[in-house]
């Protein structure tokens, strides 16, 4: 997949831990586990996703995979000390 309308968002319990789904599908193949940990969302944005677009703290690519294969892609916060950006290599 090379692009996609992709929906954010944020979860209530976890701040900085977001949820990346198909605007098309939503929740349809989110586990309610997962839902239910998130403590209630709220959407963040929505945004049309290419392989090539800069992401904040995910690779933009793998993000898309994770939606395709899995149906969602959950962002958490960074470990303390870790870096917020995504490297260029």
């Amino acid at each position: 997949m090379s692009r996609m309308i992709c929906a954010v968002f944020r979860s209530r319990r976890n701040p900085d831990t977001y949820l990346f789904v198909d605007h098309q599908e939503g929740f349809a193949r989110v586990p309610e586990a997962l839902l239910l940990q998130l403590g209630g969302t709220e959407r963040a944005m929505t945004f049309a996703l290419t392989p090539e677009r800069k992401l904040a703290r995910s690779d933009a690519a793998d993000v898309l995979r994770a939606i395709e294969h899995n149906g969602f892609y959950l962002q958490l916060p960074p470990h303390p000390g870790a870096s917020d950006r995504v490297e260029d290599t």
